[in-house]
């Protein structure tokens, strides 16, 4: 299978991963069904010999054998039906992690907004249809013809009476899926977009506050609902016409069967018993299908999601196995580096190159949109290079695993964000057992040591509980923190420095002068002067170029002899 296909592979090997429990269910099926003749054959047994008879000893031994069978029935049905659920919660088990990881890597490439970036709901879905009756209609489906054979053995004209019955419900099964497909799928979809930006407004909640934006926030969701809820209706005014239509279509079948074996018996063609036995097996040789009819909505969503887990596994495939380099040195060189992200008309860096050794801190400056993040995501590996090689400790990133890499960089985004847990957990990126003595060291070289200690719980706190209570400075610090865990070789400061006072700017430089000390390497980008003391060398990017590179004091006086020249030109532009 190609590499086109490797998804929808992925997806068929956890499903054939579960035969060992599909095995049983369908031995328990042919029990299940095999016993569902119970019923005919009792009903013809009582009209034929018991009354005829008048035995009531035959009635008692008839009635005690079909309770018992009955009781076999229902413990086969509840039997198939645990196991199906094991069946449908190991398919999900196996694919959790890596469905999870396929989300991560999709929105932190920036590359998935759509329905494809709502993996786990995807998983559910399928998961619910694996474990809903719908399954055991697909393995009680096979033994419709042997009900409708039974059919015939009683008479012929029974038993086309019923396969003109069953290609009646198999076409309103197909008519059903033709007009419902395209409005379930799009009800999916919006549907998903409404509970997408209820998340985003959930995390951005005081934002949205501030701004007044939560009476159009709300507008947007409930179009959003509204489109959904308007789709989702017809859709299903469509599904619960057929489902009606359906069970309308075999009752009538029922009723037309029986009348048609009124006739026979009136002719001496049929028993009495035949009459009643042969509408029970009409009907259940047609349950399965009404039943799938029912459940037709589930199954539209489950193929949706089935298609789109496929394609989000495709677009991120499992890391292959890579030798375990070991800990690199602190060294940087870029070559050529080209960024084209995914959306993106342009590219966001074009020919980077630069080098950095040990003990250096390079600069990276720049006006807002010129590159600097993208140049940071690229570094940790969030942005992919398109062209060009990025070399950490001689080695090629991508000769690294990315959490091996992770370990060995330290990163402070931007945007800082803190996860639910404790102040500890997030320092340990979110370690299920935090190193305590790690946890401690890097929060000293964050100089955040001293104001965690002042916390409810200390190290213990819930971030939840001081979300609202803590500075941007603090958050700031912890980050920082976090991105000092686990001593790493490389630091990757993104404005690290964008809500830190005058006394956390001077900690910042501090720590950056240890790093540099302990003969690592720091990456800052930054547009303040403040954080560009403690810099060896820059590199000025402008619409994703370097347009100048050099020793720090070097580049500031070129950037300074600019800022005066433009500084001249103005006045003599404006008396013009």
């Amino acid at each position: 299978m190609t590499k086109k296909h490797q998804g929808l592979r992925e997806l068929k090997l956890a499903w054939h991963s579960g035969i060992s429990l599909l095995i049983p269910i369908f031995i328990f099926s042919v029990f299940t069904n095999l016993l569902l003749l119970t019923g005919p054959l009792f009903m013809l047994q009582i009209y034929d010999r018991v009354l005829a008879s008048r035995s009531e000893e035959t009635l008692l031994a008839l009635f005690l054998l079909v309770g018992m069978l009955y009781l076999f029935l229902g413990l086969l049905d509840y039997a198939r039906g645990r196991v199906l659920v094991r069946f449908a919660s190991r398919f999900q088990v196996l694919l959790d992690e890596r469905v999870f990881g396929a989300v991560l890597k999709s929105s932190g490439a920036g590359g998935q907004t759509g329905q494809k970036s709502h993996g786990l709901r995807h998983l559910e879905t399928v998961q619910k249809l694996l474990s809903s009756p719908a399954m055991l209609s697909i393995f009680d489906l096979p033994w419709a013809p042997l009900f409708i054979f039974a059919i015939f053995v009683f008479h012929p004209t029974l038993g086309w009476i019923a396969v003109a019955g069953a290609l009646v419900l198999a076409t309103f099964t197909m008519l059903n899926n033709r007009l419902t497909r395209t409005r379930a799928e799009e009800a999916q979809s919006t549907s998903l977009a409404a509970h997408g930006l209820a998340d985003t407004a959930s995390t951005h909640a005081r934002l949205i506050l501030a701004q007044g934006m939560d009476v159009s926030i709300r507008r947007r969701w409930q179009e959003l609902r509204g489109r959904a809820l308007a789709t989702a209706a017809k859709s299903s005014d469509w599904s619960g016409l057929f489902t009606a239509s359906t069970k309308s279509f075999r009752l009538f079948l029922q009723s037309a069967i029986l009348a048609a074996g009124a006739l026979l018996t009136l002719r001496g063609e049929l028993s009495a018993g035949a009459i009643v036995a042969s509408s029970i097996l009409m009907g259940r040789a047609l349950a399965p299908i009404e039943q799938i009819l029912g459940q037709w909505q589930i199954i539209q969503h489950a193929s949706a999601s089935w298609r789109l887990l496929a394609e989000l596994l495709n677009d991120h495939p499992v890391e292959p196995d890579k030798l375990v380099l070991g800990r690199p040195t602190a060294s940087l060189a870029a070559r050529g580096i080209t960024v084209h992200p995914p959306l993106s008309r342009t590219a966001t860096l074009k020919q980077i190159s630069f080098d950095l050794g040990p003990g250096q801190i390079l600069g990276v400056v720049g006006k807002s949109g010129a590159g600097k993040s993208t140049l940071a995501e690229m570094i940790v590996g969030l942005q992919r290079p398109t062209a060009g090689e990025l070399r950490i400790g001689g080695a090629a990133t991508r000769q690294f695993r990315q959490g091996d890499l992770a370990s060995y960089i330290g990163y402070l985004p931007q945007n800082v964000t803190l996860f639910d847990g404790t102040v500890a957990e997030n320092i340990a990126r979110m370690e299920v057992e935090p190193d305590s003595d790690k946890v401690i060291a890097a929060a000293k070289k964050a100089n955040a040591h001293d104001f965690i200690l002042e916390l409810p719980d200390g190290y213990q706190t819930r971030i939840s509980y001081i979300e609202g209570r803590i500075s941007g400075g603090q958050r700031q610090r912890i980050a920082l923190a976090r991105a000092l865990y686990n001593d790493p070789v490389l630091l990757i400061l993104d404005e690290p420095n964008s809500s830190l006072d005058a006394e956390g700017s001077l900690a910042l430089n501090q720590a950056m002068r240890e790093f540099r000390a302990d003969n690592r390497a720091v990456v800052i980008m930054t547009h303040r002067p403040q954080a560009l003391s403690t810099c060896d060398r820059l590199i000025v990017l402008d619409e994703g170029r370097i347009v100048a590179s050099g020793p720090r004091d070097d580049i500031l006086k070129k950037l300074l002899r600019k800022a005066d020249t433009t500084q001249k030109l103005l006045p003599m532009a404006v008396a013009k």
